[in-house]
C-alpha cells in the first residue's frame, strides 16, 4: 500500500512547476526524485539494483549510442541516434581512457547481436564497470522504440550510501504525467527495499535549478 499521499503530491508539483515558471531558465528543468532511506546498513545488506521503465519520458535528450551493425547502423542514422560499428570499436584498441570517456559520453547503449557478444574482446569490461553494458536489440526489434525505452527507464542502485536521486521528469510534462510517473517511480523503490516503506526515510522531489519540495 503506498503511504504517499496523493494531494501532497499533486500540490508539490504544482508548486515545482509554478516556481519553475517564475524563474525561466533556458533548457528544461529535469524533476528529480530524491531518497532518504533508513535502517539500512549498505555494508551488510543486500545493495538493491532495479529499474523501471515510466510511461512517460523524463529526459527526451538523454543520449544513447547504437553498437550496431551495418543495418542497425543504417535505422540508427535515419532515426539520427549516434551509432558505432565494429571498426570504430577496434579503433579505440581497448584503451580504458577511451573506452571510460565513451562510457562517460552516453547516457546507454544498444548493441546489435552480432556486435554485443565481441564487446569483451572490443572494449575489456569498461562499459560494464561504469553500469552501462549495452542492452542487446535483436533484429526484428523496433530501434525507435529501444531508443525511446532506454530514456524513460530509472535505474535505482543503492551504492555506499543511503541516499539517491533519479530522473523522474521535466518542467514541460504535465502535472498529470507527472504524477504517474512519480507514483510509479516511488512504489518500485519501495518494493525493492527490504522492510518496504519503513526502509524509507525522506522523499523530495527539485527541478534542476529549484529548491527541494517535501513529498514524504
Amino acid at each position: 500500500m503506498s503511504k504517499l499521499s496523493g494531494d501532497v503530491l499533486r500540490e508539490s508539483i504544482s508548486t515545482l512547476l509554478e516556481g519553475s515558471k517564475e524563474k525561466q531558465r533556458k533548457f528544461t528543468e529535469t524533476i528529480e526524485l530524491q531518497i532518504g532511506l533508513k535502517n539500512y546498513d549498505p555494508q551488510k545488506d543486500k545493495r538493491f539494483s532495479g529499474t523501471v521503465l515510466l510511461p512517460h519520458v523524463p529526459r527526451p535528450k538523454l543520449k544513447v549510442c547504437m553498437l550496431g551493425d551495418a543495418r542497425h547502423c543504417e535505422q540508427a542514422t535515419a532515426l539520427q541516434v549516434e551509432c558505432m560499428d565494429v571498426d570504430a570499436l577496434k579503433k579505440l584498441n581497448k584503451n580504458k581512457k577511451l573506452v571510460k570517456k565513451l562510457a562517460k559520453k552516453y547516457h546507454s547503449f544498444l548493441a546489435s547481436e552480432s556486435v554485443i557478444k565481441q564487446i569483451p574482446r572490443l572494449l575489456g569490461p569498461g562499459l560494464n564497470k561504469a553500469g552501462k553494458f549495452p542492452t542487446l536489440v535483436a533484429q526484428t526489434d523496433d530501434l525507435h522504440a529501444k531508443v525511446e525505452a532506454q530514456k524513460a527507464q530509472v535505474k535505482f542502485q543503492l551504492k555506499k550510501v543511503l541516499c539517491m536521486a533519479v530522473a523522474v521528469g521535466n518542467v514541460a510534462m504535465s502535472e498529470r504525467e507527472l504524477y504517474i510517473n512519480i507514483q510509479m517511480a516511488v512504489n518500485f523503490l519501495v518494493s525493492l527495499l527490504k522492510k518496504n516503506w519503513q526502509n524509507v526515510r525522506t522523499l523530495y522531489l527539485k527541478t534542476t535549478m529549484g529548491t527541494p519540495v517535501r513529498i514524504y
